[in-house]
């Protein structure tokens, strides 16, 4: 008996589709880029079934009578011929993957008519098998993909909840959206219309339909090109006044490809340097124009990473684009750009095709902590006139110890607190320490208070972002947080715990965004997380010794002060022993 089989064209299409069609938006995707590579000029998408019914129709070319059955078989595409073209690609698709892996995890009817043919034809295809009929349609494709994964119910426990799913559908249309500014997008929801866009070659009035026209004053626009390589830079960065929650508001397009791409991002956060807070981001649209000859874009079936022919060239392009912007709107970053040399180089590792750059550290600083007790002997920590008001509540003050088993001797760069003990010296950071002494104090609370906000900010988010907070609101409700969603990509609170009642509802939002991280699980872990985070005292915080006292005995006072909730260890222990081995003094008194 033979061990060694072939295997059918329906499973070798299916373990195929694993890398072109990982959930229901990708069939999205791999269909919205086959309908703008047919010149289309309007295409509308409808999603029902949670997610797992999509319809995509386009005013496109459409596909001729005598190709239908080979668009459907694996590797079959009018868009190359052969091994060139591969660096002379012009279109979104090249692969001919995409229709043959959707027809074998699901069945698809495709409307189908061309200028010149006086009919149309309607083709079916299912567990890779195909038939058409003649029949009568307007000019374009209309592609229906019904019951994704029905005949793979491993793939399809793995779904996530239809609000989740359709939070990544919604950003592969944004994304098309950005990228194609001239076409018209309308995507509909379970027969509610949640976008429509009016093509124009406007890229900022998409800016403004995704999300409100209060954004396009924040916006800069980028326009420069190198004359010598032909490269141009087109887009939008905002000002270092206003950020966004998370790199999801970072979009970047070469030849109208969204990609992700390390060389770029780095040289945004170059560009960016010391202008923004820690955890904050700026929202980029930046869309690359280059030489198809001068990328590979044929790096990962799903075409979302490329290469770069010079890529300390584009890091260096990108840099200068942002800095002319910025520093047209009377903002300096530092210039990084040099014209003659690189001011980085970019070393590629054998084993990846990741990039990385060395940069030199900051010099270390300790500042003695100045004895201020008096000052301060009355006042609850939350109260004391520190440069940056403590967010430690009143309600959770402890008693002052008469005697202390160790004795704070200073700050190291206003972080981390350093406690003389019998035994050595001990480094606390100060925010992690606070943060698990605030998270096990909420978590053994039985209700949470809560500050209603009688005036609070419309804050802008990725539409997925917007879902992901929304199917989290019955836990957010448990722990003091009252949300409002205002439009797909814009939410606002109404109450947040009163502990937080002096933070900005951006920061909370972004925290909470970077906590639930996508998912639902341990979600009221997660958010306890978040307020504790957010209501500890910070990092660079200038502390007085009565407040870092305060802090490290709340800090000793907790069941597990070994780790924050995070994970990450809160206190370096360096003994005298150690310290007397080091200076050689082990036998000396």
């Amino acid at each position: 008996m033979a061990r060694i089989k072939k295997l059918s064209k329906n499973l070798i299409n299916q373990i195929a589709a694993g890398e072109v069609i990982e959930r229901p938006c990708s069939v999205v995707k791999e269909l919205v880029e086959n309908s703008i590579d047919a010149g289309s000029t309007r295409i509308e998408i409808s999603v029902s079934n949670e997610c797992r019914n999509i319809r995509i129709a386009d005013n496109g070319c459409g596909i001729y009578p005598d190709d239908v059955y080979t668009a459907f078989e694996k590797h079959a595409t009018s868009k190359i011929s052969d091994e060139k073209d591969l660096w002379d690609i012009h279109t979104l698709g090249f692969r001919g993957e995409a229709l043959a892996s959707i027809c074998s995890i699901a069945k698809i009817i495709c409307t189908t008519k061309t200028k010149d043919y006086d009919y149309g034809v309607r083709v079916t295809a299912e567990n890779s098998v195909v038939t058409k009929t003649e029949t009568g349609c307007a000019l374009g494709t209309v592609m229906e993909v019904e019951n994704i994964f029905y005949n793979q119910p491993a793939r399809l426990k793995f779904l996530k909840a239809e609000r989740t799913e359709f939070s990544y559908i919604q950003e592969v249309v944004t994304q098309a959206v950005f990228a194609n500014p001239e076409i018209s997008f309308t995507l509909i929801h379970n027969g509610e219309e949640v976008l429509k866009t009016i093509g124009s070659a406007s890229l900022l009035q998409k800016i403004t339909d995704i999300y409100s026209t209060d954004i396009a004053k924040e916006l800069k626009e980028l326009d420069k090109t190198d004359k010598m390589s032909g490269m141009r830079i087109t887009g939008y960065v905002s000002t270092p006044d206003y950020t966004r929650s998370s790199k999801k508001a970072v979009r970047i397009y070469v030849n109208s490809r969204p990609v992700k791409c390390p060389v770029v991002l780095k040289a945004i956060d170059m560009a960016y340097k010391n202008m923004l807070p820690k955890g904050k981001y700026p929202f980029v649209i930046l869309k690359i124009d280059i030489n198809p000859h001068d990328i590979d874009v044929n790096a990962h079936p799903t075409k979302k990473e490329i290469r770069w022919r010079d890529p300390n060239l584009v890091f260096n392009f990108v840099i200068s684009a942002i800095d002319k912007a910025l520093t047209s709107s009377n903002y300096s970053p530092q210039n990084y750009f040099l014209k003659s040399e690189p001011s980085f180089s970019f070393k590629k590792e054998e084993t990846d095709d990741a990039y990385y750059i060395s940069e030199k550290t900051e010099n270390t600083i300790v500042t003695p902590i100045v004895r201020e007790e008096t000052l301060f002997e009355n006042k609850p920590l939350a109260y004391q006139e520190t440069e940056q008001p403590s967010l430690i509540p009143t309600v959770f003050q402890t008693e002052t110890a008469s005697d202390n088993e160790f004795t704070i001797i200073g700050q190291l760069k206003n972080t981390y607190i350093l406690i003389e003990t019998k035994d050595g010296l001990e480094i606390v950071d100060q925010h992690i320490a606070d943060e698990r002494y605030l998270f096990e104090k909420l978590k053994n609370q039985k209700e949470t208070a809560s500050q209603l906000l009688l005036l609070s900010d419309v804050i802008d988010l990725e539409p997925e972002e917007v879902e992901l907070l929304m199917s989290a609101k019955n836990h957010l409700n448990k722990f003091g947080y009252e949300i409002e969603k205002i439009s797909s990509s814009q939410i606002k609170f109404i109450r947040v715990p009163q502990l937080l009642s002096r933070v900005k509802p951006q920061e909370i939002a972004s925290e909470l965004i970077h906590n639930i991280n996508g998912s639902l699980d341990g979600a009221e872990e997660k958010i306890l997380v978040t307020t504790s985070c957010k209501a500890a005292v910070k990092a660079g915080e200038k502390l007085s010794v009565w407040q870092a006292e305060e802090l490290i005995k709340r800090w000793k006072s907790t069941k597990n002060p070994e780790v924050c909730p995070h994970g990450r260890p809160i206190s370096h222990f360096i003994s005298i022993d150690e310290i007397a081995k080091f200076f050689d003094r082990q036998n000396k008194k």
